[in-house]
């Protein structure tokens, strides 16, 4: 089984940095709060109400400090649960739902539904450049269909592995356009924590860990 698995520490960091910048607002807070109770005019004492409002705010932006603290933990903690999770279907074959299909070996899989209203499906592969290179239409029966693209071009010439966008648009009985879901099959290459959350890798390709749809049984 081949495959990537990594990890980083941006979400802690992100909140680690929210948690300093709150801790200097909070240091800045006291430190004003201070100096005004120290020079106040003894003839004319801060009012009582001004004091418990000024409390209350510190009080809030203390909880406001604890509570990013604790939501950067439970951040990083779900995202290394969902990497604990992923690492076992490194080279799976899984499905997701996605506007893109990873070529890799030379195929790509499309899943189609079973036919509603539409009677036909049209599927557009194009390229980075945005160039089509392949273009099918696929008949629509009572269950649900696979499409395989071999990876060649309406030509015939072998594309590269990669990423490639595809659009899918349905016909029915009567040749009107209808909408037409569909997801995408591939095998599974690695999984790392980002920025954004968990993100799982097909190839060239690369998804949010909530785009995984099911996990293809083993043949």
């Amino acid at each position: 089984m081949s495959g990537t698995v990594s990890s980083t520490n941006n979400a802690s960091a992100a909140a680690g940095t929210a948690a300093t910048r709150l801790g200097a607002d909070l240091n800045t807070f006291l430190t004003m709060l201070t100096t005004q109770l120290q020079n106040q005019d003894p003839t004319n004492p801060l009012d009582t109400n001004q004091m418990t409002n000024q409390l209350v705010q510190f009080a809030s932006v203390e909880q406001q400090i604890a509570m990013n603290q604790n939501l950067g933990s439970l951040i990083s903690l779900q995202q290394s649960s969902q990497l604990t999770a992923a690492a076992p279907l490194i080279g799976r074959r899984i499905e997701v739902t996605s506007d893109q299909v990873a070529l890799q070996n030379g195929s790509a899989e499309v899943r189609l539904p079973a036919a509603g209203t539409a009677r036909s499906a049209e599927i557009v592969v194009t390229n980075a450049s945005g160039a089509v290179v392949r273009r099918q239409t696929v008949t629509l029966g009572g269950d649900a269909t696979s499409w395989t693209w071999d990876g060649k071009n309406t030509a015939g010439a072998t594309q590269p592995d990669g990423a490639y966008r595809i659009q899918v648009s349905g016909r029915d009985a009567n040749g009107t356009a209808v909408a037409v879901s569909h997801t995408v099959r591939g095998t599974l290459t690695g999984a790392q924590r980002t920025d954004d959350g968990l993100t799982l890798s097909m190839g060239a390709l690369s998804l949010g860990f909530d785009a995984l749809r099911s996990i293809v049984p083993e043949s």
